[in-house]
């Protein structure tokens, strides 16, 4: 089975704007301001080394082009059984990549960010993803 790219694009713009839904819910009832985890995201931008630097629209940024990378990855590898949950596993994975490979100590407006919650956001990811999917993927004939 190929999945067809505006499948992949869908689910991953589905994915992109409600997995942050954990980190979010999370900051705002502990007081945080609920758009820090795009902020830092806008630190990964040449140029923008901490959370004050990074501004909204480079974490947009940032996160549109990651979300894209990531969801085609999952459009590509995630098989037609059990798509919801192995898109949570590919989402742990990914955040293992995210959050301990390439952002950890290197990014320290990530780093500050209260972890468990930004890997659920990642595993929220997969599993959105996969749930768009399977549901495109029962919908192809």
């Amino acid at each position: 089975m190929r999945r067809h790219l505006h499948e992949i694009a869908a689910a991953t713009a589905v994915a992109s704007v409600l997995s942050g839904a954990p980190s979010t819910a999370h900051a705002m009832l502990n007081g945080r301001p609920p758009l820090e985890a795009a902020r830092a995201a806008g630190s990964l931008l040449p140029g923008r080394h901490d959370a004050r630097s990074g501004s909204l629209i480079a974490g947009a940024i940032v996160h549109v082009g990651v979300s894209a990378v990531w969801g085609t990855v999952l459009g590509l590898v995630l098989p037609e059984r059990n798509t919801v949950v192995w898109g949570a596993v590919a989402g742990l994975g990914i955040a293992t990549i995210d959050l301990v490979v390439l952002g950890g100590r290197r990014v320290p407006a990530l780093a500050a960010l209260p972890q468990r919650w930004q890997w659920a956001d990642h595993v929220a990811f997969g599993a959105i993803t996969g749930w768009v999917l399977s549901h495109a993927d029962a919908a192809t004939p």
